[in-house]
């Protein structure tokens, strides 16, 4: 079966029992994994925690749990809990968020992202092999720090969410797998190849990083409604300068220039408008199944072998989430 996952976003309009019923209808209809978003509201911990207990057999990721709110003893304990509640499914996505969101809204110095990263895996990694840990990183330094019996049976896998080359190359010489978002297709195979060169760097096998990936998708007839709804959420990113940099350096200059740059614009519809069709063309898929299946296909063959659909809204929410994991059902 070919694989394919589920982005659920972590909106308030839905409720738990909403979300349970969509990861299980994606459960039921082959999807092999479901990963659950954070930023504002919710966090995506208790979220998995109850899609766990709603399945059985999906793997559940968070994409991503920043980094700098929770040090790597309680990121560990939250792995721990989450692979015994899931049964060993859980998978840990880790990001470094970006500053505004860490410094503003957590209160913490967003200092030495990468290397407070590396140190956080390689804390994060052992403690769940059940070692008690004594480390001295760049950023990080820990002493005697231990799951004890609470370490998981089986592995947690952990994957980086990724954009820019250096946290592409760091996620190929530490990570388990990359989890890419908003990466244009014409940007994509230059992504996995740094991926590639990172694992290459430290000596590792390239097979052992997954390529996984979201891809922003509607399904939906009324394709006005869905290349709005698409503009509408690359605007709203596009409003954060960490995402906005991201789009410039791979390709979109001219959009970014009619892009309002304020988290207080980010509904703005002249953002919005600055959206072209040919950038919604190159990171999101609107149209029919068919249509989005093709898109899949020719990016698994461009080497994004684990891709997860992100449901943009056309109408109802939850209606929408289900029309699209219906329509795109493995």
């Amino acid at each position: 079966m070919t694989f394919l996952g589920l982005r659920l976003g972590n909106e308030p309009q839905m409720s738990p029992a909403d979300i349970q019923s969509l990861a299980s209808l994606a459960e039921e209809l082959g999807y092999g994994e479901v990963w659950m978003t954070e930023g504002n509201g919710r966090d995506s911990l208790t979220q998995l925690t109850a899609i766990a207990t709603a399945t059985s057999r999906i793997g559940l990721g968070t994409g991503i749990l920043p980094m700098f709110s929770r040090t790597p003893l309680i990121t560990a304990m939250s792995a721990a809990g989450l692979s015994a509640v899931s049964d060993g499914r859980f998978i840990l996505g880790l990001g470094v968020g970006n500053r505004p969101a860490v410094e503003d809204g957590h209160g913490v110095a967003y200092s030495q992202p990468l290397e407070h990263l590396r140190d956080m895996i390689q804390i994060v990694r052992r403690l769940l092999n059940g070692e008690e840990v004594t480390y001295q990183g760049k950023a990080i330094a820990v002493s005697g720090a231990s799951l004890g019996a609470a370490a998981p049976q089986g592995k947690v896998p952990i994957y980086i969410a990724a954009l820019g080359p250096r946290m592409l190359q760091l996620a190929g010489e530490i990570a388990d797998g990359v989890l890419l978002s908003w990466t244009a297709s014409s940007y994509l195979e230059q992504a996995i190849q740094l991926v590639r060169d990172g694992a290459a760097k430290v000596g590792r096998d390239q097979s052992e990083v997954e390529i996984s990936g979201y891809l922003r998708v509607a399904v939906t007839d009324d394709l006005a409604a869905g290349r709005a709804s698409l503009q509408l959420q690359i605007a709203r990113y596009a409003s954060s300068s960490h995402y906005r940099a991201f789009f410039q350096d791979t390709g979109f200059d001219r959009e970014m220039a009619g892009v309002v740059s304020a988290r207080d614009h980010r509904d703005d519809p002249a953002s919005a408008a600055a959206i072209s069709e040919s950038m919604q063309q190159e990171v999101g898929v609107v149209g029919s199944a068919a249509d989005c299946r093709e898109r899949l296909d020719q990016l698994r063959v461009m080497g994004l072998s684990k891709p997860v659909i992100a449901p943009v809204p056309v109408g109802d929410l939850k209606e929408s989430y289900a029309r699209t994991i219906r329509a795109l059902a493995p």
